[in-house]
């Protein structure tokens, strides 16, 4: 009974295959943004994602603006 397993190895070709080239530029692929993060107690997390829901908005956007409000009170 023919192994066509091991025929298939047989014919299969001996160079190594080349790693596939990524399709995008090399970084993060978030366009030059850099992440910044903290770690806090669960209900700091919970009142975050609340508040996003309450305000139809995303847990980053309440970051960036609290972010930014504390940038700009420390520009004297």
């Amino acid at each position: 009974m023919p192994n066509q397993f091991a025929d298939a190895l047989k014919s299969a070709p001996r160079e190594p295959r080349k790693p596939a080239q990524a399709a995008r530029a090399p970084g993060n692929g978030r366009g030059g943004l850099k992440h910044v993060g903290g770690y806090f107690p669960p209900e700091v997390s919970k009142r975050l994602r609340q508040l996003a829901i309450d305000e139809d908005t995303t847990v980053q956007d309440l970051l960036a603006e609290g972010i930014e409000l504390l940038l700009q009170s420390r520009q004297g």
